[in-house]
């Protein structure tokens, strides 16, 4: 017997979740296109509740010794693209953007809660819990909550073939994150998805439910976000490209926002290494900057830059999609 997970994005409203299904076959054929009931997922009316799922790539299931998770785009019976399918857009400009090489990075975050809906960490430490300043990349019982489940997410995102390249502990108790890239837009906004849905499914063994709430925790702490990291094939050659592509996103950034993620107003505030929601500004080493250009990058003359705007909710067929539309000269 073979398990196939079919994995798609809803229609819930604000940002996209990710739902599920088993299907089981006793041969060894492909998986095929499937249905579900989008009446059920905010994406069809009871009336006429079919929705598709077309396959569209396939990944080592790390949670059975016979599986594979089935990344699915979701298609109306009539097979037109949902109106919910965000990654037919990005299909689209890959293809006809190709010869810009566009390569991508994000730094996904997310916070750990326990079954009260609070971090895990904050519980522990009761009324003595520390300011953000010891957490960050620590170690130690007294810094670090939940490493078991990180270490454990990791490595079966690694066994399911995804491009996970770093982890860290970030400045609150049971906050985290992890790092995806670098590679072709297609292939990272994809694996970000998939590696939410383990990150998921690991913490049910934990009994830990996650969370990418832009601002999970009120008060002075950070809030959590998908630092998007980008690059051009002219960025990768020559300074001049870095910084046009900086001037081009500051030119669209209402548009940017929009699609960066809900709940971004509460996390982008000026405050905790952010820049306000209203505003927009790029620096070298500016982490309190909409847009960073890391140091190296402005020494050596060419690399990448780092848009800070784009939530831990965040869809990064959109912000991959927005990025690409702003950034695309010769």
């Amino acid at each position: 017997m073979k398990y196939y997970e079919y994995i798609w994005l809803d229609g819930n409203p604000g940002d996209p979740q990710l739902r599920s299904k088993t299907k089981i076959v006793s041969d060894d054929s492909e998986p095929s296109i499937w249905g579900f009931d989008g009446s059920s997922t905010n994406q069809a009316e009871g009336s006429d509740s079919d929705c598709v799922l077309k396959p569209v790539k396939t990944y080592n299931d790390p949670f059975r010794k016979n599986g594979q998770l089935v990344l699915c785009e979701v298609y109306n019976v009539d097979s037109s693209p949902h109106e919910t399918n965000s990654r037919d857009e990005l299909v689209s400009l890959s293809k006809d953007l190709s010869s810009k090489e566009f390569w991508f990075g994000v730094e996904q975050e997310y916070t750990m809660l326990n079954s009260k809906g609070k971090p895990i960490g904050f519980e522990e430490q009761s009324s003595n819990i520390r300011p953000q300043g010891n957490y960050y990349c620590g170690v130690g019982s007294t810094n670090i909550f939940g490493r078991e489940l990180v270490e454990e997410h990791a490595f079966n995102c690694e066994v399911a073939g995804i491009n996970i390249c770093g982890i860290n502990a970030e400045v609150m108790p049971g906050q985290w994150e992890y790092q995806i890239g670098t590679d072709d837009p297609m292939t990272i906004a994809d694996d970000v998805w998939v590696s939410r849905w383990i990150l998921h499914r690991t913490a049910e063994e934990f009994k830990i439910t996650i969370s990418l709430d832009p601002k999970p925790v009120e008060g002075d702490w950070n809030g959590a976000g998908a630092h998007t990291n980008f690059s051009t094939k002219a960025m990768r050659s020559h300074y001049d490209a870095v910084e046009k592509a900086a001037e081009d996103l500051s030119k669209k950034h209402e548009e940017h926002i929009k699609v960066y993620g809900s709940g971004n107003e509460r996390r982008l505030t000026g405050a905790h290494e952010t820049c306000d929601i209203n505003t927009f500004k790029w620096g070298i080493s500016d982490r309190g900057a909409s847009v960073r250009v890391p140091w190296q990058v402005a020494k050596v003359g060419y690399g990448y830059l780092e848009d800070r705007r784009p939530s831990a909710n965040c869809d990064p067929y959109r912000v991959f999609s927005k990025i690409m539309e702003t950034v695309c000269y010769e």
